[in-house]
């Protein structure tokens, strides 16, 4: 099959967590097929200082391409520098993570090279030295199975999926060449803005808490934001389309089929009936916990633990219990 590389995608000039996801997977399909696995990454200068611990999480070598054009995301330049390195080094496989850079990314690279993309991938093994991969289909009502015959086999994991592993490996960081194309000018970015009042997003929570209709208003919203807090770092806010499409929170915490797709440890869905199109969202969570007062709610379907009850009382006690058990 070959190496496998992995994109090492950054945020102001510094790995980003689901870089070190990306690293663990395809260092684990490498170790699987008896090669080996590298990383590409992208940015302004100085990148290349800030991605010499990815070797601890199996990567052999990680290539850096570094330019002042290209410290906001550039697509095109982006695309043909990675599709290049693909391509050049002769890789079996290449790694990205379903986030949004990396939505826009992958298919890109994927054109380039001349083959398919798998997106959103759950679950990555080799049989009979064939890369078979798992992902949800049909707004997560069922999962298909693919074996990627292409080569290289570029597919996106979905993020927060695959928790990092470390396994120390030589780590060398070297430059890669870069020319700044014509074409390179198509598109650029001008900023990046931060949703939520600076709060963490909700793709990259290992915890999420999310509200519905059932929470009556945004007046109400206070009592999730105390759970959240009370939780801990690393919980974001969520919040269901009704709720969005009514104006009480921003679509930056949309879950569901037409907004976010989210994979934490732990999902709460508060006053959430369980539409089809939320559950698209977020029945990967590896424990769902539902609070409603309606004991048929399709959301008690998929839940791993449910409450039965008027939210309003059950989240000020849920809150305090959490509170309570905390060390800190």
């Amino acid at each position: 099959m070959g190496d496998v590389l992995a994109f090492i995608e950054q945020r102001d000039g510094s790995p980003r967590g689901v870089a070190l996801e990306t690293a663990t997977v395809a260092s684990r399909l490498a170790e699987s097929m008896g090669s080996v696995a590298h990383g590409v990454a992208v940015g302004g200068p100085g990148l290349a200082e800030a991605l010499g611990g990815m070797g601890g999480y199996g990567l052999h070598r990680v290539g850096v391409a570094e330019h002042p054009s290209l410290a906001p995301y550039a697509a095109e330049a982006y695309a043909r520098i990675v599709a290049g390195v693909a391509r050049d080094g002769g890789y079996g496989a290449v790694v990205f993570s379903a986030t949004a850079l990396g939505k826009d990314l992958a298919p890109r690279v994927a054109v380039r090279l001349d083959v398919p993309l798998a997106t959103d991938v759950t679950e990555v093994e080799v049989e009979g030295g064939a890369l078979r991969l798992r992902r949800p289909v049909y707004s997560g009502k069922a999962f298909a199975r693919i074996t990627l015959d292409a080569t290289p086999a570029v597919f996106s994991i979905r993020p927060n999926v695959f928790q990092p592993r470390e396994r120390p490996a030589a780590g060398t960081v070297e430059s890669v060449a870069v020319e700044i194309a014509a074409e390179d000018g198509k598109s650029r970015t001008l900023r990046f803005e931060a949703s939520g009042g600076g709060h963490l997003d909700v793709t990259e929570a290992t915890t999420v808490v999310s509200g519905g209709r059932g929470m009556k208003g945004p007046e109400n919203w206070g009592l999730l934001e105390g759970l959240r807090d009370a939780l801990g770092d690393g919980t974001a806010l969520g919040a269901s389309r009704a709720v969005v499409d009514a104006g009480w929170r921003p679509h930056g915490e949309q879950v569901g089929q037409t907004g976010k797709t989210v994979s934490p440890k732990l999902y709460f869905a508060i006053g959430i009936s369980g539409a089809i199109q939320h559950l698209a969202g977020m029945r990967t969570a590896q424990t769902i916990v539902a609070v409603n007062k309606d004991p048929d709610a399709p959301i008690f379907n998929v839940a791993d633990y449910g409450i039965v009850g008027d939210l309003f009382e059950v989240v000020p006690r849920l809150t305090e219990a959490v509170k309570a058990l905390r060390v800190d």
